[in-house]
């Protein structure tokens, strides 16, 4: 998280972990601070938003500013497309469609409520509403970066956290494509956000920022899996295990789509599901390398591990296929990306661009068993694999995060910042490891009750299904009254 306010009162922001990454450099950062930003007796604890003014650089506000547009992208258009592109024809806009007025639903709450709700103090669960309709949140406060003495414009960090709250709930809606009303649909995103998106970002990413943690006031403030130690660079947990756990129940109370296993339901455009993966693997840079919130050489490390972390899961997912179907095919090659980028989300901080080509190759293994056989042999309808891929590739990530952080593997392992400035920590694989598993384990409860209830309450109330002529006659027709090709 971050303190940052105009009055000198209010804190809010982000944490990836309560001890930073070592081979960040955060003190080495302290030589190079912008003018104005160390006093000669040294770094400053507890400054004033006076002197955080004089921490800001400009270059780390662009690199912030260019990430989230990326991560924008990768909704709108890149996820549209990809599960448009998966659809059957007559379904392709309604998937065009729900993503867009998601990421608009999102963008909104996000302001009026979410962002408070996320990124102030409150409780180890979710934060409160002093900064509810952005209040207090101006051109004038500062968000903490993860080094000492190093800030970014709130509005900046704002920006960027909304299109992470924008992404994650269209995300679930691939696990039940095809079968869904439109605005009890809306109702749910509506519902999840505050129940289970913001309560669960709080609890990973927040905490009270690398100048103030050491400060008494602060020390407790943080969110309970931060406080625990838990680890995700870029949301693991927040974004794709949230997702795939609320996608596969979903899928399970919607139920199965007409026609499942009995007549073929093949994509219906397999090139506009190359290019969204392909602006997937391009926006994910700026959801990776953007969540290190400076522009430095760990956002460079986050870059690299994206990139070949998501190679090599391609590479393994077409090998995988050749085994087993004589012969690679497009579809497992992009399913295989996407199944990469997620897993090295958490760890794209933390693993060696080796470790981050170890786990791209173990990914893909891992997740096509549960695309090909746990799902048939379940018989749930996750019909674009939201559970497959996001789910267990976001579970196999979060795990393994323990693993390839371990300085000894060619790890980032951690600073700790309860030592003002941070120093490096002395690292457990096999303590950090469990605590991965708890901090997953929590993330699949919480978002498996919240989404449970969800779901329940408004199929009684309103209804989740489409009449039976309705889904035979597809979405983009009764839904929508448009069609996503006229010829």
């Amino acid at each position: 998280m971050t303190r940052c306010d105009s009055v000198g009162e209010g804190k809010s922001g982000k944490m990836r972990h309560g001890l930073k990454q070592i081979g960040l450099g955060a003190l080495g950062a302290l030589a190079a601070l912008p003018a104005g930003a160390q006093e000669a007796t040294g770094p400053i604890l507890n400054p004033s938003v006076e002197q955080m003014a004089g921490m800001v650089d400009k270059g780390d506000t662009t690199w912030m500013l260019i990430s989230s547009a990326l991560v924008l992208m990768m909704a709108i258009p890149a996820l549209a497309l990809f599960y448009g592109g998966l659809a059957r024809t007559k379904n392709m806009l309604s998937l065009l469609m729900q993503v867009f007025m998601i990421v608009s639903i999102c963008a909104i709450l996000w302001m009026a409520v979410g962002y408070s709700l996320a990124f102030t103090s409150g409780s180890p669960y979710v934060g409160g509403l002093s900064k509810a309709f952005l209040a207090g949140v101006g051109t004038g406060t500062y968000a903490a970066t993860f080094s000492n003495n190093v800030y970014i414009p709130e509005y900046t960090f704002v920006i960027f956290q909304m299109t992470f709250a924008c992404i994650t709930p269209a995300l679930i809606i691939g696990a039940f494509a095809e079968r869904i009303k439109f605005w009890p649909l809306m109702v749910f995103v509506i519902g999840w956000s505050l129940l289970a998106y913001y309560p669960i970002a709080h609890m990973v990413w927040f905490w009270a920022g690398p100048d103030f943690l050491s400060v008494p006031e602060f020390a407790g403030d943080m969110g309970l899996l931060w406080g625990w130690g838990a680890l995700d660079f870029a949301g693991g947990t927040v974004v794709h295990i949230n997702a795939g756990i609320a996608g596969l129940v979903g899928c399970l109370v919607v139920g199965q789509r007409i026609g499942h296993n009995k007549e073929p339901m093949p994509p219906h455009s397999l090139t506009m599901t190359m290019i969204g993966a392909s602006l997937l693997w391009v926006g994910w840079f700026g959801f990776n390398a953007g969540s290190n919130l400076e522009s430095n050489g760990l956002a460079a490390l986050a870059f690299l591990n994206t990139f070949v972390a998501t190679a090599a899961a391609t590479l393994s997912w077409c090998i995988v296929e050749q085994l087993r179907h004589g012969r690679p095919s497009l579809l497992g090659a992009v399913t295989g990306a996407v199944a990469g980028l997620v897993a090295i989300t958490p760890a794209s901080g933390f693993a060696s661009p080796m470790g981050a080509v170890v786990l791209g190759l173990v990914v893909s293994p891992v997740c096509y068993i549960f695309v090909s056989s746990v799902k048939k042999a379940f018989g749930y309808d996750d019909s674009l694999d939201v559970f497959g891929v996001h789910g267990i590739g976001g579970i196999v990530g979060a795990i393994g995060t323990g693993i390839l952080a371990d300085p000894s593997l060619g790890g980032q392992g951690f600073f700790d910042y309860t030592v003002f400035p941070a120093v490096a920590g002395a690292y457990d694989m096999g303590a950090q490891v469990w605590t991965q598993i708890k901090a997953v384990a929590v993330t699949v409860v919480w978002s498996g009750v919240v989404s449970l209830g969800l779901f329940f309450v408004i199929k009684v109330v309103f209804g989740l299904r489409p009449s039976a002529e309705d889904e035979r006659q597809g979405l983009d027709q009764t839904s929508h009254g448009e069609t996503a090709y006229n010829m």
